[in-house]
């Protein structure tokens, strides 16, 4: 189906994305976001895959290094509402995993903003609970 609205296509885009992120495809992300990508995660010095990033390659290698420090079998993630107007979407939702370093697990809800502009990702913020993950990060 092709999509008629602004709103339509950016539905696709999102679902489009959850797809390649589900799957790992790190080349898929990357063709998905933009060049340029408006980036907030709120920067966690003790926990490695959360850091700044602006680069369709940088956003796209996040689930990438997820992955790498994280146990991939113990992770879970849910969504309760997806939202769209116009070229946003928002997603809330609840995740949880465990830390390949410490054996330690991180749990809570998140929110996730994504802006939709031609077809690709201009805007990826996630709100999550930093603090859970922290503490698990730590030995």
């Amino acid at each position: 189906m092709t999509p008629t609205t602004t709103a339509d296509a950016t539905r696709a885009t999102v679902q489009k994305f959850l797809e390649l992120r589900l799957a790992g495809d790190t080349e898929g992300l990357t063709a998905l976001f933009a060049d340029k990508v408006d980036w907030v995660l709120a920067e966690n010095p003790g926990v490695p895959w959360i850091r700044p990033r602006s680069t369709a390659a940088e956003c796209a290698a996040q689930a990438e290094e997820l992955m790498e420090y994280t146990v991939p079998e113990d992770a879970r993630a849910s969504v309760d509402a997806f939202l769209v107007d116009g070229k946003d979407a928002v997603l809330t939702g609840y995740l949880a995993g465990t830390v390949r370093a410490t054996g330690k697990s991180f749990e809570g809800p998140f929110a996730l903003r994504l802006t939709v502009e031609g077809g690709r990702i201009t805007r990826h913020h996630l709100y999550e609970n930093s603090l859970s993950i922290a503490e698990a990060c730590t030995p």
